[in-house]
């Protein structure tokens, strides 16, 4: 039996059958599982592992990677994230099991100190986008862009979450929970995540005929998003735009949730309650900041966990064949997140 026939009766892309097989940890459960039925069902054994083509699981050894935070400063506990995901992530599956370098350059005109000294086998880029002139720097050695900022002329290859579906499923729930007006609220409008959401975000309620107000705050040209805090004084100022808005916006979309503590703080001194007066839905899950609210808005989960192993994955792919031309981009679908049941009174919406 044909790969590509295998491919076809479980609904998933030949691509996807040959990761089934060779690399079953990156597979989507859902997925993994209705190949591994038609496998099974045919009686399809596959090859010995020294006869298979397309990528082999890694042996034991360590790799020595670096994650490079471009635009941000070093011993700020903030950038810890990524370790602590990672080393989640290492709990569950060996493979992930690197020697990780933390790496800061506070401009994305230089590269870091320690580049140099570190001997890295391959590097992942999160923050601002490096100028053209450290990334020919970076020629010899493998990295892969994470997460969002990239702009769409970024030469290299990237991991990120899919950020046009995070809009999309956001117009759709607060249609589907029968709101008749919306607002999409955020600070750092320049932010791409935030751009491509709201874009994605008014094209669907467009499509869906849901009146929406875009409330969005100062542009901030040049600043790093890894270096801004909510200010309380904008949540207020976005605030008193929503509460001056015609028709009256029940359905909240707010992108990121980096300033929604803030924003949601604002509304109830402003004497608006969730579930009566509005129902939110956060573009991102943070834990942190989730279980720290006033109320527990329905989330967009961005699937952090699985962003770190595609990254780390695709990073071992191309340490592996540098020589590959082209750029490879991989996005990762997001998934709801609802409310706990009864966390919030029946709306009036």
């Amino acid at each position: 039996m044909l790969i590509t026939e295998i491919a076809k009766k479980a609904k998933v892309s030949p691509a996807t059958v040959s990761r089934a097989i060779n690399q079953p940890q990156i597979v989507a459960p859902d997925s993994l599982a209705r190949v591994r039925q038609v496998m099974e069902q045919h009686n399809y054994v596959p090859a010995p592992l020294h006869r298979r083509r397309g990528p082999k699981p890694r042996t034991s050894d360590q790799r020595r990677i670096g994650v490079w935070f471009v635009g941000a400063r070093a011993n700020n506990p903030s950038h810890n994230w990524f370790q602590d995901q990672l080393l989640h992530v290492q709990s569950n599956d060996t493979r992930y099991r690197v020697d990780l370098r933390v790496l800061f350059s506070s401009s994305p005109d230089e590269l870091p100190a320690s580049l140099a000294t570190e001997h890295l086998d391959g590097l992942i880029i999160q923050g601002m986008e490096p100028s053209p002139a450290c990334l020919a720097k970076l020629r010899d050695l493998p990295h892969v862009w994470f997460m969002t900022r990239r702009s769409s002329t970024y030469p290299g290859d990237y991991v990120e979450p899919n950020n046009d579906e995070n809009g999309r499923l956001a117009a759709d729930y607060l249609v589907q929970h029968g709101h008749k007006a919306a607002a999409v609220i955020s600070t750092d409008p320049d932010y791409s995540a935030v751009a491509r959401r709201v874009k994605a975000f008014l094209e669907r309620a467009a499509e869906l005929k849901l009146p929406v107000h875009s409330i969005l705050g100062k542009s901030n040209p040049g600043v790093s998003y890894l270096e801004v805090a909510p200010v309380h004084g904008e949540s207020d100022t976005l605030v008193r735009t929503l509460l001056a808005t015609a028709p009256r916006a029940t359905g909240l979309y707010i992108p990121v949730d980096h300033f929604c503590g803030s924003f949601f703080r604002a509304l109830r001194e402003a004497g608006k309650k969730p579930g009566r007066d509005f129902e939110a839905i956060l573009g991102n899950y943070n834990p942190t900041i989730y279980h720290n609210l006033d109320h527990f808005p329905t989330a967009i989960d961005v699937n952090l966990p699985t962003l770190i192993r595609k990254v780390v994955d695709h990073l071992f792919w191309r340490i592996e064949n540098r020589s590959t031309a082209g750029r490879i981009g991989i996005s990762v679908s997001p998934t709801l997140v609802p409310r706990p049941n009864g966390s919030e009174p029946a709306g009036t919406h």
